[in-house]
């Protein structure tokens, strides 16, 4: 019996074996561009595949492939900070020491040991920010019987230009890639590009890849790859493999790639996440985006530029645990999605000061008041160094000082500035240049202006209509409200997130005083003031500050005196996120549609025999429908024949 349960075993532990073999070589087959047998388009039903032009890309897309035409912007914007990007970081010091070691590393593997004199390549750097061309030729000279190089180095004037392959540009990795639209796209677009890699789970998809690098010709640079996003990122996660770029755009939330994508890009590297889960962070669902992200979204006027400092914590947190921390470049909230592009750094030390960049938010219920508590302080010692201690809170009471109401505790959240003004301006500056030829260049000047004016050192922001909401009174202008903060000498911006949105360094005690003088000239009904209601909590308290609302020379925004788009006007009907893409099947290119159930909470009613009720109609002799009624006409037959009894 003994000796059967150990065969048993043995037999079970074969049977997992080569189920493991089984999925490597399935995976080895997926992974080859041999193996892979490439659909071909002229064997498929027209209806089955379209072509889609953006940019300078044009590619086959499938049903059966995600493609959403509302996120050109998201593209566009990526290609023209991509390229930005990149003309800063070939030439940066960190990304020059990897790729000669790079190089050292492969020169070192290919020569014998008895060689006394190694034979170094020619080091091209075709891809300076200052559009030059060092070629770094090896003088080796003998001193004590020990090999020294020496590099002399030659400068020639060469600008960067997309579609070739520069030896030490920068990789990119698209983690999922669907069509491989924007794969393509930076195979085009961006310069100084190195090696693209596009990645998706789907075999199908990854088919279609293929063809269209073939379609455009872009083969040199861009290869597919087909596998499970996270795990390619920790496969590629060492010095010498990792990633310059890395861009996810995931359906839906990207936090299971998070983890993945901090270690696989390079150190100054950029990493552009999308999320489109914007239902969660902005509070519909605190305790799904505490699960994800881990912070607690609230619903409140400021969500969506709450939900962007909830991605960039998220970010932060997974770097922190490998020694590394983010910079963000530039952080977008746009249609129903929000966008980040960060860099990512490595050093124990600055990883350190992470518990002062991140904050917990008090926000309450009744008047949306918020306030903000660092979770940390950061304070100075001797020379450069600094000493990290918890804060102390909480800033505010049991209860609002403002409304009497409870609050609601969010967070954490990033407290830092979410953008680099200087690399918005190159961004500007090169859009305005032409330098990038986008059908969305209105919109990127327009979101990206406002992004610039933006306050760096004030998180979150109050909305005009929200405050007049809460007191139920006529809306001060743009104008008026803006003039009011800067005449008290306090600082203003509007937020890209929302219309009308206020970021300022003024108190919420200042917000509620200009409030109180504007209802003094346009009072609120007296059926409002009811007794616990916030209008008469707020409005029974005294002003402290004077307020005035003389029409300040600063109060109009540079992007609204040129006029520029900010905020876009649903493009076409229909407008928003699309369903996930369909799952492929093996037999049919398109798996069959799932049927729509409407109302599928409601029981169905059965129904109901009307031949058991008499016919109404019939007793006021209306009806013609003789035995074809619904209804009964005997028992009203038989009710008129015991009338004339």
């Amino acid at each position: 019996m003994h000796f059967r349960r150990i065969l048993q075993c043995l037999n079970y532990k074969q049977s997992s074996f080569r189920n493991f073999l089984l999925v490597c070589q399935k995976r080895k087959m997926c992974d080859s561009t041999e193996n892979i047998q490439t659909a071909d388009v002229s064997k498929l039903p027209l209806q089955d595949v379209s072509t889609i032009r953006e940019g300078k890309a044009e590619v086959y897309l499938p049903k059966s492939v995600f493609y959403n035409p509302v996120q050109e912007f998201n593209r566009d914007l990526t290609v023209v900070i991509i390229s930005e990007f990149t003309k800063n970081f070939i030439n940066d010091p960190s990304h020059l020491k990897r790729i000669v070691a790079l190089e050292e590393n492969s020169d070192n593997n290919n020569c014998n040991k008895n060689d006394t004199v190694h034979d170094k390549s020619i080091l091209i750097n075709e891809s300076l920010s200052t559009s030059t061309k060092q070629i770094k030729s090896p003088s080796v000279c003998c001193d004590n019987d020990k090999v020294i190089d020496k590099e002399e180095t030659q400068t020639v004037e060469q600008p960067l230009e997309a579609g070739k392959v520069y030896a030490n540009g920068v990789r990119i990795l698209e983690g999922l890639a669907a069509s491989g639209l924007r794969s393509v796209r930076f195979s085009l677009e961006v310069p100084g590009v190195k090696e693209i890699i596009a990645n998706d789970f789907d075999e199908n998809a990854v088919d279609f890849i293929k063809m269209n690098i073939e379609k455009n010709g872009v083969s040199n640079l861009m290869r597919a790859n087909c596998g499970d996003a996270s795990m390619f990122m920790y496969e590629n996660r060492e010095y010498k493999q990792g990633f310059d770029v890395i861009d996810l755009d995931p359906y839906g939330s990207p936090a299971r790639f998070l983890d993945g994508a901090v270690q696989a890009v390079s150190a100054g590297g950029l990493l552009c996440v999308t999320c489109t889960d914007t239902a969660v962070l902005c509070g519909n669902a605190g305790e799904t985006c505490f699960s994800k992200y881990r912070a607690m979204s609230l619903r409140s006027e400021y969500c969506h530029e709450m939900a962007l400092r909830i991605i960039l914590q998220a970010i932060e947190t997974h770097a922190n645990c490998y020694s590394r921390y983010i910079e963000p470049l530039v952080s977008i909230s746009a249609d129903f999605y929000v966008r980040v592009f960060v860099r990512v750094f490595k050093g124990q030390g600055k990883v350190k000061q992470s518990v002062s960049k991140l904050a917990m938010v008090y926000h309450c219920v009744g008047c949306g008041t918020f306030s903000l508590q660092r979770l940390g302080e950061k304070i100075p010692t001797k020379g450069n160094n600094f000493k990290y201690t918890p804060a102390q809170g909480p800033p505010v009471g049991q209860t609002c000082l403002h409304c009497g109401h409870k609050h609601n505790v969010g967070g954490p959240i990033w407290a830092e500035s979410i953008h680099n003004k200087d690399f918005l301006k190159q961004v500007l500056s090169a859009v305005e240049a032409n330098n990038y030829h986008v059908n969305t260049k209105e919109r990127i000047m327009g979101m990206l202006s406002v992004a610039c004016e933006e306050l760096s050192d004030v998180p979150l922001y109050y909305v005009g209509d929200g405050l007049c909401d809460k007191l139920h009174c006529v809306a001060p202008s743009l104008m008026q409200f803006r003039s009011a903060l800067l005449n008290a000498g306090y600082e203003v911006s509007m937020s890209h997130c929302v219309k009308n949105s206020h970021k300022t360094n003024a108190p919420a005690e200042f917000i509620w005083d200009l409030m109180r003088e504007w209802i003094k000239e346009h009072p609120v009904s007296e059926k409002r003031l009811q007794p616990g209601s916030v209008v008469k909590a707020i409005l029974d308290k005294k002003p402290t500050h004077d307020v005035s609302f003389e029409i300040h020379p600063d109060a109009n925004p540079p992007s609204r005196k040129q006029g520029l788009l900010r905020w876009q006007i649903n493009p076409e009907p229909n407008w928003g996120p699309k369903p996930k893409a369909k799952i492929f099947n093996e037999n049919n290119l398109e798996s069959k549609p799932k049927t729509i159930k409407v109302n599928k909470r409601k029981h169905e009613k059965p129904e109901r025999d009307l031949k058991a009720y008499p016919c109404k109609n019939l007793k006021i002799g209306k009806c013609e429908l003789g035995d074809s009624c619904r209804y009964n006409h005997g028992i009203v037959e038989a009710d008129k024949v015991k009338e004339t009894e």
